[in-house]
């Protein structure tokens, strides 16, 4: 194998699609607000105390201008074509057109945790009731983790490589991770990376309940008459996460190519840390978890202190957030008092898949715009006396550069620090 370029990577542009809007922009003046995407689940019918998540507001793919009603039958899958809007989005934000050069030194690599899992359902369904011949021949590639990334490509017309990057809730963050060694090692010098879910149905939402991951809202609970309230990540009062849908891409360059194609450097990715738990499927290992942290910083070539924000996991989970908190302290000792972290998870829910992507996204943009995005719906919790949440309202603060955390289920941990440009 050929030898490393050791090319410099910058984010160039990005997309999303969140439970506070369809497009970033209308997410992230949402997020600035300081508002929550959150209302009883209307996708499906439920019977569950885990009725609240978080849905993208008037997604609707038979609106998109590149697909015609054949071709959002055929995609049942709502990931599929989720990915390629956002791509697009991105693309559009990057400034970044496909031609001969820069089409084959193109990659994308979107991840997601459950993948197609409604074209399952509505094929099940078409099985039970109306026969076998009424499973639709699309299944199987609606099914597959790669084809909302291939799809894109089909549309978006690059072709470089496209994979999924399988890292449950931490996807997001491996994309970003794997696509940047792919540009500094010279296979290509454009990456779409990115995540994406759509698991809003009953069994779904069931299968998180019965495993006591999500927010069981019962009558004397503050979010039983607001849903807006369900997420709130290290509050005293945190019960579990509000499961939602939603797509993050970003749009990933080499140095060289900033003055070739006129683009924007919006952050640097510095540096890459990743680790498993073999622990347990669903419960944090600190130990790993900290040398995720440990080694994402010391990949950038920093020391703790020099991180001035932290964009954390913060799913709302008693359990989750504690282990982090623990993991922070371990990391940056007494740095931890003076730096700020806060959590996304509590105005757009847990996107699994997305989630990293779109947090990625959010805090860039935050670091560009001198500001922190806030812990929404924040009740102090005496465990975390004397830490800086950046509770309830987004703050001016100029910072230069943050970590960005992200967990999943069979224990895996990704993280990445970014530098502002």
């Amino acid at each position: 194998m050929k030898a490393p370029e050791n090319r410099r990577v910058f984010v160039v542009g990005y997309g999303a699609a969140t439970p506070l809007g369809k497009t970033f922009p209308e997410t992230w003046r949402r997020a600035v607000k300081g508002n929550a995407g959150f209302r009883k689940v209307t996708r499906c019918r439920v019977d569950a105390l885990s009725n609240v998540v978080g849905e993208i507001p008037g997604w609707n793919a038979e609106e998109l201008a590149f697909a015609d009603a054949k071709e959002v039958y055929n995609w049942n899958a709502d990931f599929v074509l989720l990915t390629v809007a956002v791509c697009r989005e991105a693309l559009l934000h990057a400034g970044l057109e496909m031609d001969k050069e820069t089409a084959p030194r193109t990659a994308c690599m979107v991840g997601s945790a459950l993948n197609g899992t409604d074209a399952f359902r509505i094929a099940m369904d078409n099985y039970v009731n109306k026969g076998p011949l009424k499973v639709s021949p699309y299944l199987l590639p609606n099914l597959c983790a790669n084809l909302p990334s291939g799809k894109a490509g089909m549309l978006l017309k690059f072709t470089g490589p496209v994979f999924s990057p399988q890292g449950a809730c931490a996807s997001g963050n491996y994309a970003v991770g794997v696509g940047a060694r792919m540009i500094r090692d010279g296979d290509c010098d454009f990456v779409l990376a990115g995540g994406v879910d759509t698991c809003l149905m009953p069994e779904i939402i069931h299968g998180f309940e019965n495993m006591n991951a999500t927010i069981k809202i019962l009558p004397e609970d503050r979010a039983h008459d607001d849903p807006s309230l369900a997420s709130r990540p290290f509050s005293k009062d945190r019960k579990g996460f509000v499961l939602s849908e939603g797509a993050g891409v970003l749009v990933l360059a080499a140095e060289e190519m900033l003055s070739v194609y006129g683009l924007k450097p919006r952050a640097e990715v510095l540096g890459v840390g990743w680790s498993s738990d073999a622990f347990h499927f669903t419960r944090p290992n600190p130990d790993t978890v900290e040398r995720a942290m440990r080694e994402a910083v010391e990949d950038a070539g920093l020391a703790p202190h020099d991180i001035q924000y932290v964009n954390t996991h913060g799913t709302s989970t008693r359990r989750g957030d504690a282990a982090e908190v623990e993991c922070l302290r371990r990391v940056f000792e007494g740095h931890l008092e003076k730096m700020p972290f806060s959590s996304n998870k509590s105005q757009i829910g847990h996107t699994l898949g997305a989630a990293a992507a779109i947090e990625g996204a959010l805090s860039i943009e935050a670091m560009q715009q001198g500001m922190m995005l806030p812990t929404i719906n924040y009740i102090p919790d005496p465990a975390f006396e004397g830490l800086d949440v950046v509770p309830n309202h987004a703050r001016k603060m100029n910072h230069e550069i943050f970590l960005s955390n992200a967990f999943g289920f069979g224990g895996t941990n990704c993280c990445i620090v970014f530098r502002g440009v």
